[in-house]
């Protein structure tokens, strides 16, 4: 656990958009589900690429339960208004990566945070590796797009 449990916060962090506490329970839940599934894991992949499916189909369980209605624009303006002027940055990587889709965010997430190669984020969300470059590609785009409008253009 304490091997894995900041790559899994960090995956949850940008999800959430930021959301701590959010991030802590759906972590908590993923330790959990590991677990009590370890006798599951069968060494077909590395041992964190079986974690972070975990990860991600809680997150996608948490999100379809809620039947988010919210739009995001707005959670981010929250969030952007309780934090302080050091902040700004980690607040408009947030911005950022609430304009993706979410498969966009999680292959954004996983390649460029947490450093997993192109076969790996298809491993853990289950998704065609082409598939993930055109969401990197993608996402990249927009996410360059929306942080050279804000400034960061240098």
């Amino acid at each position: 656990m304490r091997k894995y449990q900041s790559p899994v916060r960090r995956f949850f962090l940008n999800q959430t958009l930021g959301d701590e506490q959010l991030s802590d329970d759906l972590a908590q839940e993923t330790f959990i589900k590991a677990y009590v599934n370890i006798t599951k894991f069968r060494g077909m992949s590395g041992f964190s690429t079986w974690l972070m499916r975990i990860a991600y189909n809680v997150f996608y369980d948490e999100v379809r339960s809620r039947h988010q209605t919210e739009d995001v624009d707005t959670s981010v303006t929250v969030a952007r208004q309780t934090v302080s002027a050091n902040d700004t940055l980690k607040m408009d990587i947030y911005a950022a990566l609430a304009l993706l889709k979410p498969d966009e965010r999680t292959c954004i997430t996983l390649q460029l945070i947490d450093g997993y190669p192109i076969d790996q984020i298809s491993k853990v969300t289950g998704i065609a590796e082409n598939t993930v470059k055109s969401h990197l590609r993608r996402g990249k785009e927009k996410m360059a797009n929306y942080l050279k409008e804000n400034g960061y253009d240098r």
